[in-house]
C-alpha cells in the first residue's frame, strides 16, 4: 500500500512539474488537477513535461476552482476518483496544492502511514469550537445561501447575505450531519475517500455544500464524520495564516523554521525560493527525523509575527502600519525626557546636562524658527531636518522618528511656551516621557530684553495664557509621562535637590549625588520687573511668589514639594 498525492494548481507550473516528478520517482502516484484559468499553451508545456512518468494523470474536467466557491471541492472530487480509479494499491490520498513542498523524505512519510493504515489526518471540529474562522460567518456558512462569488461579485454577495437576513431566509441542514471545519488540505484512508463519494446521498450533500461559503473547508471535514474509523483532527501539511485569515508564504530565509516543524509538507512556498526546493526535494535517508509532525514548535514565532503586524514595535510608524489614536501599543520606542524653563533659569544648561548624564541634549525642537538639535545640526539620526516647515507637517511624527532613530540613547530637549504646542497631548499621554517643567521662568528671557513695558505686558499675557494651557494638559487624569512641575519661585528655592531628582531617574550610568548644580542666571533686579508688570495691570502668578527685593532668591527658604503627576 502507497500513499498517492492530489495536486490543485494553477500558477507556478514549474514548481508544481518539479513536486511532482519528486513525488512520483519516489513511487507515489500524483494525479494533477490544472485550473482552468491556465492558458492552454501552458497546460500543454506542463502535461508535455511529465509525460514520461507513468504514474501521473490529469483530471481532464478542468474547473475553475476560485476562493471560497465550490470549484475547488468539484476539482478534488475529480482528481479523487480518478485517483481511486487508476491507482487501486494506494491506500492513503494526500491533497495538496502546487505551492506545497515536502519537508521530509517521501519513504518516511509512506512508513509513517503505513503503520496507522485506518486513520485518516483532517482537521475537523464543530463551529462552537472553531476560533479561527474569518469573514463574519460561523453557523450562517451553512444556513445562508452563497451562489455569488466573493471576490468577482462582491456587491452582490453582500447584497443578497443581506437580503437573506433581513428576510430570515434559512436552509436546513441535511439530516443526521453535523457541520465540521478545518484545513482543506487532508490526507485520508482509501475506505474513506470511497465511502464519501459513494455515499447513497451524495447527490443531497453537493447539492447543499455548492451554496455553502468556502466549502473545501467544510465538505469532506463533515462528512468524514459519516464514514471514518478513526480520526485524527489534524493536517499533517504546515499551512499558517495571518491575522486576516491570508496563508503565510515561506521564503529561503524560512529553511530552519520548516525543518523544526518535523511537518511532511508545507504550504506555502513563494515560487522563487530556489533553496528551499533544493534543500527539501531530496530522499536524503541522512535527514530522516522519525518524529512526529509538530507544528507547535514553531506557533510562538508565527504568534509574535502575528502580534508586530497587528500591534507593530513601540514607537514605529511606517508605510504599513500606522495606528489609530489609543490603539497602538505604545507611542514612542524608548524614554526621553522634556525640560521646560531650565534653559531660561540656567547658563549653558545643555551641555551641564549632557555631562552629567551622559544623555543627547537637545534645544528648543520645537522652536519657531528651526529644530534645534544637539551641536545644531542642521540634519540628524533617521534624516531629520531641522527645517521647522518640515517639522511642523507632522509634529509627532518628528518626534517619533527622532527617539526610533536613536534608539539606545536618551533624548532630552528644551520646550516653552514660544514652540510649537501641537506635541502636547502625544507627550502627556506617553509612559516613555519625562516632563519636568518650571513654570513662569520664560519671563526671564523677556526680563532680559531692553523692549518697551507696553510690548513685554503684551507679549507677558499671550505667553502665560499659553503655559496656563499646557499646565492643564499635564495635570489631565488621562495623563501617563511622568511629570513634575514646580514654580519659579519653588524651584529655586533649592535647585540642587530638584534637579537631582530628576537625574537620578535619567542618568546613564551609577547615580551621584550632585556636588556642583548648573549656574543659576542672574536674576538681581527680576522681582521688580514681575512687580511692574503687575502694577500696569499684568498679573504673571505662573512665576509663583516671587519677592521683590534685588537678591537672586525668594526670602520665603521654606521649601515646598514639586507637583509629581504619576
Amino acid at each position: 500500500m502507497s500513499v498517492g498525492f492530489i495536486m490543485l494548481v494553477h500558477t507556478a507550473l514549474d514548481r508544481a512539474a518539479q513536486v511532482a516528478r519528486h513525488w512520483a520517482t519516489s513511487g507515489c502516484p500524483v494525479v494533477i488537477h490544472a485550473d482552468r484559468t491556465v492558458e492552454d499553451d501552458a497546460f500543454s508545456d506542463f502535461c508535455a513535461s511529465l509525460a514520461d512518468l507513468d504514474n501521473v494523470r490529469f483530471s481532464q474536467a478542468r474547473r475553475r476552482c476560485e476562493w471560497g466557491t465550490w470549484g475547488i471541492v468539484g476539482a478534488t472530487i475529480d482528481a479523487a476518483e480518478l485517483m481511486l480509479d487508476a491507482f487501486p494499491k494506494v491506500g492513503h490520498v494526500y491533497l495538496a496544492s502546487g505551492s506545497c513542498l515536502p519537508l521530509r523524505p517521501v519513504p518516511e512519510l509512506a512508513a509513517y502511514l503505513a503503520e496507522r493504515p485506518r486513520t485518516d489526518f483532517i482537521e475537523s471540529v464543530t463551529i462552537e469550537d472553531v476560533a479561527w474562522s474569518k469573514g463574519g460567518f460561523d453557523h450562517e456558512r451553512f444556513s445562508l445561501r452563497f451562489p455569488f462569488s466573493f471576490k468577482r461579485h462582491r456587491l452582490l454577495f453582500d447584497r443578497f447575505v443581506d437580503l437573506q437576513r433581513r428576510l430570515g431566509l434559512t436552509r436546513r441542514l441535511p439530516d443526521g450531519m453535523v457541520p465540521h471545519l478545518g484545513s482543506q488540505w487532508w490526507c485520508l484512508t482509501r475506505r474513506t475517500l470511497t465511502a464519501i463519494l459513494k455515499d447513497d446521498r451524495r447527490a443531497e450533500y453537493d447539492r447543499f455544500f455548492k451554496r455553502v461559503w468556502i466549502p473545501d473547508e467544510s465538505y469532506f471535514q463533515s462528512l468524514v464524520r459519516l464514514h471514518a474509523k478513526r480520526i485524527e483532527s489534524r493536517s499533517l501539511t504546515l499551512s499558517k495564516f495571518d491575522h486576516q485569515g491570508k496563508p503565510h508564504t515561506f521564503y529561503d530565509d524560512h529553511l530552519q523554521l520548516l525543518r523544526r516543524s518535523d511537518c511532511f509538507v508545507a504550504r506555502k512556498i513563494w515560487p522563487r525560493a530556489d533553496k528551499l526546493y533544493s534543500s527539501f526535494l531530496s530522499n536524503d535517508p541522512k535527514v530522516t527525523k522519525n518524529a512526529e509532525p509538530n507544528p507547535g514548535k514553531i506557533d510562538r514565532l508565527f504568534a509574535s509575527a502575528a502580534d508586530i503586524r497587528v500591534r507593530g514595535r513601540s514607537g514605529l510608524y511606517m508605510q504599513s502600519r500606522f495606528p489609530l489614536n489609543d490603539r497602538d501599543n505604545g507611542r514612542s520606542t524608548g524614554p526621553y525626557s522634556v525640560f521646560e524653563g531650565f534653559s531660561d533659569l540656567f547658563e549653558g544648561f545643555e551641555t551641564w546636562l549632557n555631562k552629567a548624564t551622559g544623555c543627547r541634549v537637545h534645544g528648543h525642537l520645537y522652536g519657531p524658527d528651526r529644530a534645534e538639535f544637539a551641536g545644531r545640526e542642521p540634519v540628524y539620526n533617521g534624516c531629520l531636518s531641522d527645517s521647522a516647515k518640515l517639522r511642523d507637517y507632522n509634529p509627532c511624527g518628528f518626534l517619533t522618528n527622532l527617539v526610533w532613530s536613536t534608539r539606545g540613547e536618551r533624548q532630552c530637549f528644551m520646550f516653552g511656551p514660544q514652540d510649537n504646542q501641537y506635541p502636547t497631548d502625544f507627550m502627556v499621554g506617553d509612559p516613555n516621557a519625562q516632563i519636568s517643567v518650571i513654570t513662569g521662568a520664560w519671563a526671564i528671557g523677556l526680563y532680559r530684553t531692553n523692549i518697551t513695558s507696553e510690548v513685554i505686558r503684551k507679549e507677558a499675557a499671550r505667553l502665560q495664557r499659553i503655559e496656563q494651557a499646557h499646565v492643564a494638559i499635564l495635570r489631565a487624569h488621562w495623563a501617563k509621562a511622568r511629570i513634575r512641575i514646580w514654580t519659579l519661585a519653588e524651584f529655586i528655592e533649592s535647585p540642587m535637590d530638584n534637579t537631582q531628582e530628576i537625574l537620578n531617574e535619567i542618568s546613564l550610568g551609577p547615580t551621584r549625588r550632585l556636588t556642583e548644580a548648573p549656574r543659576l542666571t542672574d536674576l538681581s533686579g527680576f522681582g521688580q520687573f514681575l512687580q511692574q508688570l503687575k502694577n500696569e495691570g499684568m498679573n504673571l502668578h505662573m512665576a509663583g511668589d516671587f519677592p521683590t527685593g534685588t537678591g537672586a532668591t525668594p526670602m520665603n527658604m521654606v521649601q515646598k514639594r514639586p507637583y509629581l503627576v504619576k
